[in-house]
């Protein structure tokens, strides 16, 4: 018995050990999202906070990031896609570049890039989340305006892993 529970234990902290972690140092995690990274029509400044990731698993090819404000119902509201992230990048700088192969999708926005949180007037706190998945190869096509929530499915279960960053904004 010792012996099995000692197993189990040991198989545990490797798991938690390995597990993604996604980090900004512009976002606290739940916390407000801040002026400088809101929309510009929204009285902020639409810089992408930079972010970083750790965890990855040994096997991943790519990353794709998204980020989506799953407030908006149905089907949440994406505000920047980006994929074929090289599996050798861990972060991406504040402002939103991209590394060399990676490509940035067209958002419910209809933009390649960060489109910060801008949520309409008289709707209230919105939750948004950005995500980055872990994949064993290049990402699968991807339609530009994509249902997020649809995306972010589809993409859960293709996903060695995956860490996600959320944080809320309101329209003033």
């Amino acid at each position: 018995m010792r012996t099995l529970l000692s197993m189990l234990t040991a198989m545990a902290l490797c798991t938690s050990a390995s597990a993604m972690e996604l980090t900004s140092p512009q976002l606290k995690p739940g916390a407000a999202i801040a002026k400088e990274q809101i929309y510009k029509r929204c009285g902020g400044e639409n810089i992408a906070p930079q972010l970083n990731w750790s965890g990855a698993p040994a096997g991943t090819r790519s990353f794709v990031l998204t980020f989506v404000d799953t407030s908006v119902l149905p089907s949440g509201w994406s505000h920047w896609m980006a994929i074929n992230i090289p599996a050798n990048v861990t972060s991406l700088p504040k402002g939103g570049a991209l590394p060399p192969g990676a490509e940035g999708l067209k958002s419910n926005f209809g933009d390649p890039f960060y489109n910060g949180p801008c949520p309409p007037a008289g709707t209230g706190v919105h939750n948004y989340e950005f995500t980055i998945f872990a994949l064993g190869s290049a990402a699968p096509a991807i339609v530009d305006d994509s249902d997020a929530n649809e995306l972010n499915r589809a993409l859960s279960s293709l996903a060695l892993a995956q860490a996600s960053l959320k944080g809320t904004a309101v329209t003033p």
